[in-house]
């Protein structure tokens, strides 16, 4: 029997941004199963049938009402500047209480920029993380201190509930959504075909508008360039500072500033990337996948990947190798979502373990 594609919803509030409601359709729309086969289903309603206002010199007509909600796999709730009382008051309108009320049970929820005040102040963020636009970090936080709120990464992924920064952020999201349901690989050809990269290093920090300006400084992407064609190899970080002309303690503090890690944090990452990758796609023993990924040893290999995703290598590998599009993953109606996905850091800030950076 044909599984059917997951049905994604995206909820269409007046005052809405364009771009932010074209990314779910745009992002999940491109995500295709071995077949070609569409992964996910989108549509899109809102308060009421008919005409919704954006921010642009055009509306939009909205086909569907608020009772499609009920059949959704996934919401979606992109941002809007014209949220009234739920950005001013942190309260739903008597309107999208109805409307929200849809939503069963078990259904993620996910945000856009300033449209995780809609959820936040419905109570779905409660006691979670999330994120919203760093200049709506501190407004957000104070209207909905029971958040805990995060302003300096580009997502959070808390199970059944995302949220993500502003605007293109939303992309970062929907792109992890997709990696997470069904892999590296499907996620990597939508980035491709969109002509984004797959992944974004460093959060929001990097994006702050600051009172007095940095001055330009070199930057480290030969260094990167270069690791990314020696994963499999010791690497120490004099080596990686060579390649930028630079002393190890220069190197170190422009690519922490430049992507928000050490570059330790990054090539642990960027090992685990591999490790995914060569985990869906081949049936390499796991030593030779350790040491192909740069983790040296099956146990060092088990570490790095059961921190970064929390499922084992094993666990994970039959996941993607046995459902073929990652159904196992959280896809369907309200399935146990994937763990967060998180980096881990090296004890030092400089060198990680088993043949990484010294």
């Amino acid at each position: 029997m044909e599984t059917r594609a997951h049905r994604v919803v995206v909820l269409a509030l007046a005052g809405l941004l364009p771009f932010e409601l074209g990314i779910p359709h745009r992002i999940f729309g491109r995500a295709k199963d071995r077949d070609g086969r569409p992964l996910y289903e989108i549509l899109t309603c809102a308060i009421a049938p008919g005409r919704v206002p954006t921010d642009a010199d055009f509306d939009i007509h909205v086909e569907h009402g608020p009772e499609l909600l009920a059949t959704a796999d996934t919401v979606v709730v992109p941002a809007s500047y014209e949220l009234g009382p739920v950005h001013e008051e942190g309260r739903l309108t008597p309107e999208l209480t109805a409307a929200l009320a849809h939503i069963r049970p078990g259904t993620r929820l996910v945000s856009i920029c300033t449209g995780g005040y809609v959820l936040a102040a419905a109570g779905y963020l409660d006691g979670r993380r999330a994120t919203t636009h760093w200049a709506s970090a501190g407004h957000f936080q104070q209207m909905f201190p029971a958040v805990l709120v995060d302003p300096g990464v580009l997502y959070t992924d808390d199970g059944d509930v995302l949220t993500s920064a502003g605007v293109a952020a939303g992309i970062d999201l929907c792109l992890h959504i997709v990696r997470r349901d069904h892999g590296v690989a499907v996620a990597n050809d939508v980035a491709r075909r969109t002509v984004v990269p797959p992944h974004r290093e460093g959060g929001q920090a990097q994006f702050i508008e600051r009172p007095v300006p940095q001055p330009q400084r070199s930057a480290t992407t030969a260094a990167r360039a270069w690791v990314l064609d020696r994963l499999h190899e010791p690497l120490r970080l004099t080596d990686l500072a060579r390649q930028e002309s630079m002393s190890v303690r220069t190197f170190t503090r422009r690519f922490r500033e430049e992507s928000g890690l050490s570059p330790g944090e990054w090539i642990v990452g960027q090992r685990v990337e591999r490790a995914r990758s060569l985990l869906e796609q081949t049936d390499l023993p796991m030593e030779q996948v350790a040491r192909e990924a740069g983790f040296g040893t099956a146990q060092s290999l088990r570490k790095h990947v059961q921190a970064a995703i929390g499922v084992s290598p094993t666990a994970y590998r039959r996941t993607f190798r046995e459902t073929g599009t990652g159904a196992g993953a959280g896809v369907g109606t309200g399935a146990a979502a994937a763990p967060r996905a998180v980096i881990l850091p090296s004890p030092d800030g400089t060198s990680v373990a088993a043949g990484s950076v010294h």
